[in-house]
């Protein structure tokens, strides 16, 4: 990782951080309302969402008002580095991964990247141009990395709060653009 990617980590990082409460339960409905004002979320039939840690934009606002027939699933790691997607609802039993994130423990029904619809990932910065600085394990990347060359589905929505923008960001060739982004203020859609 370089010396750059890392400092910027740092910086949005504490930025995200320094949020407060009231502000961030006000963030999430503000996400959730203008997530839901895609058609593309309004019809899908699976999203992809995630557990909020680490001062993450949090979804369970959004999760209670999806239609009743959309498949909600959370991410699941594999011993490959990529991503699965195991349904989920409020309620359900979790297990916390290796990071201590909770996960699904209905490992037999997750659902390959290829089979979501939407999904919604979390983001330490991005741009408008679609280019999304996550955490730096490379996760979201690997297991979408057939979207480099083709277009949706899945549709990838990068989530966070408009504090996380940043100018400009040196992508790899590694990283897979967004779709969209969405947070607080704005839904951007992003052109590359």
């Amino acid at each position: 990782m370089d010396d750059a990617r890392h400092a910027l980590r740092i910086k949005l990082h504490e930025s995200r951080a320094a949020i407060p409460p009231t502000t961030r339960i006000a963030a999430a409905q503000a996400v959730a309302e203008n997530l839901l004002r895609l058609p593309a979320v309004q019809n899908a039939n699976t999203i992809a969402g995630y557990w909020a840690v680490g001062g993450e934009l949090p979804l369970h606002s959004l999760m209670t008002r999806l239609p009743e027939r959309t498949l909600y699933c959370l991410p699941m790691l594999q011993s490959d580095r990529t991503l699965r997607f195991a349904p989920w609802r409020i309620g359900d039993a979790v297990i916390a991964n290796r990071y201590g994130i909770p996960e699904p423990t209905e490992a037999a029904a997750a659902l390959s990247p290829h089979e979501i619809d939407v999904v919604i990932l979390p983001l330490v910065g991005f741009t408008r141009k679609g280019h999304r600085l996550g955490t730096g394990g490379g996760w979201y990347d690997r297991s979408f990395a057939f979207r480099l060359n083709a277009s949706a589905p899945p549709l990838l929505i990068g989530i966070g709060f408009a504090c996380q923008q940043i100018d400009a960001y040196a992508a790899q060739e590694w990283d897979v653009p967004l779709d969209a982004v969405v947070t607080e203020r704005e839904l951007i859609a992003c052109t590359r």
